[in-house]
């Protein structure tokens, strides 16, 4: 552990179009080691995001082009991988638990406390995304970075996008039975037909095993074992 907390940090993405947070963020993060790229506008975020491997996004929840929310949505179902912090003006309980429904790792509000947003990227940063970590399912192993499944006999398997996204959602989350509505909105977009998901589940299980997802009769998915 304190191999991994003496790496320098890493690749950091702000998406922030007030131009005084922006820079005092820029300033602030910038000091701690972070290598930055800021998006004004989260047309540009998104981007970004999509062409550059980042270890943490720090973000708007009100940004021009495509709100904060959206992007999150955006992000996660296209399989990005970094960890992401949203920061929102709303105080309400039901927003935050929005944000992190939609893939957040970690909501704070405004105003904030500048030590506590560096302690929080900090603390999103140690948990970062890098060629060693793994996700268990069973005997075998999700790899994030290369979007792979690893078998337990040694094998690899590739997935596509949105394959890795539902797998992801699933294996990050093992304690949760995930009914095909939320599922569907976050993997695929709430406009998709809703066999959608099971159709995803069938191209895993054939991929990978009948095993791999769980069906909990009259509930939804839940991730299964290797």
């Amino acid at each position: 552990m304190d191999d991994l907390l003496d790496e320098p940090p890493g690749q950091l993405l702000l998406v922030e179009n007030d131009s005084d947070i922006a820079d005092a963020l820029v300033t602030l993060l910038s000091a701690d080691g972070y290598r930055i790229d800021l998006a004004r506008d989260g047309q540009r975020g998104l981007h970004l995001a999509l062409h550059d491997r980042y270890q943490v996004i720090v973000l708007d929840r009100r940004l021009p082009g495509i709100d904060g929310m959206d992007l999150v949505i955006r992000l996660r179902r296209r399989a990005v991988a970094a960890r992401v912090l949203l920061i929102g003006a709303l105080a309400d309980p039901a927003e935050r638990v929005r944000g992190l429904d939609a893939g957040a790792d970690d909501y704070l509000v405004k105003p904030f406390d500048l030590a506590e947003l560096r302690a929080r990227v900090r603390a999103l940063s140690r948990r970062r995304f890098d060629a060693a970590e793994l996700i268990p399912i069973g005997a075998g192993r999700l790899d994030l970075t290369q979007r792979r499944v690893r078998l337990p006999d040694g094998r690899q398997v590739a997935l596509s996008a949105r394959e890795f996204a539902l797998i992801r959602l699933l294996a990050t989350q093992p304690t949760t039975v995930h009914s095909r509505g939320p599922l569907r909105r976050r993997v695929f977009g709430a406009d998709r037909s809703p066999a959608i998901v099971d159709t995803y589940v069938h191209y895993l299980r054939r991929k990978l095993g009948g095993g791999v997802v769980r069906t909990v009769h009259g509930l939804g998915y839940q991730i299964g074992t290797l």
